[in-house]
């Protein structure tokens, strides 16, 4: 295996992306980041890689998607990403990534991690955004508006991800954990910091789709019952949350239907393993081993 590092006092390189861009795609590979602010905006395609950081490791960029380019045209959600990871095995530990643009209402979508990768695992990752903090691929197969999509991996096949996400913490604001990947979030802190939404799940009913276990909801200074935990960015998107923890933030409902999509409201899955939100999306324990068999 390839082992890399990255600082400031003599490393192999000093910057991340240097790195990244040193390993062979079919390389295995280990990149070890030492302690320290990294202003990068970060691309990697790799086989197999692992990016750990060693200490307080930051790794911050501030895109945002009204942003106009040369060309004239708005930047997108999919352009705006702090660090994006495509190929087929990565591990992410003891990181935080952010994207600093700022509120959603001023600056659209604003990504910290865009996943596109096989299997995912990370560790006591710390994201940090706004509107859109982290976009689990697939995208859907069709946008709503022209150009939407335009970014890495818009024009490839889809194909269902898997991600594992233990520890750490995930805070943003509308739709901030979202796409069509099935994910496993295990004793992260969610943590909410403008109204909104917290999961925007767009995969399949035959899928598994988000479940959240263990993990704590948390009010980031938003009033009280000013965020739901799902709406689905498509008809049949699915969350599941089991044995976790919520704030006074979380709307009672739980769950919205997208603006303007309310017949679709049915196709949607949310599920829960109290009657906290209503007998209706009630999940049995019999249905919440079977998932969580899945990963």
């Amino acid at each position: 295996m390839l082992t890399l590092t990255v600082g400031r006092n003599g490393e192999d390189y000093y910057r991340i992306q240097e790195a990244l861009d040193a390993v062979p795609y079919n390389e295995k590979a280990e990149i070890i980041v030492s302690e320290g602010f990294y202003k990068e905006k970060l691309f990697a395609d790799k086989k197999d890689l692992t990016l750990r950081g060693e200490g307080d490791v930051t790794i911050s960029f501030s895109d945002w998607a009204k942003e106009i380019m040369p060309d004239g045209i708005k930047r997108g959600t999919f352009r705006t990403y702090s660090a994006f990871f495509s190929g087929e095995r990565l591990k992410l530990e003891n990181l935080r990534i952010e994207n600093t643009a700022g509120c959603g209402k001023d600056v659209g979508q604003a990504l910290a991690l865009y996943l596109d990768v096989d299997y995912a695992e990370l560790n006591q990752v710390e994201l940090f955004g706004h509107q859109d903090t982290l976009f689990l691929a697939p995208l859907p197969e069709k946008e709503r508006e022209k150009r939407g999509f335009y970014g890495p991996r818009c024009f490839s096949k889809r194909k269902l991800n898997k991600v594992i996400y233990t520890g750490g913490s995930i805070e943003g604001g509308v739709d901030f954990i979202f796409g069509g990947a099935d994910a496993l979030f295990r004793g992260v802190r969610i943590i909410s910091n403008e109204p909104g939404y917290v999961s925007a799940p767009s995969g399949y009913r035959k899928d598994t789709g988000f479940v959240f276990i263990n993990c704590s909801f948390e009010n980031g200074g938003v009033d009280k019952e000013s965020v739901y935990l799902m709406r689905p960015w498509r008809a049949e998107g699915k969350s599941t949350f089991i044995r976790c923890s919520y704030s006074d933030h979380i709307n009672p409902k739980g769950f919205i239907a997208w603006a303007g999509l309310e017949e679709e409201e049915d196709l949607a899955s949310f599920s829960v393993d109290s009657n906290l939100f209503g007998e209706k999306y009630r999940i049995s324990e019999g249905d919440i081993e079977e998932i969580l068999n899945r990963f």
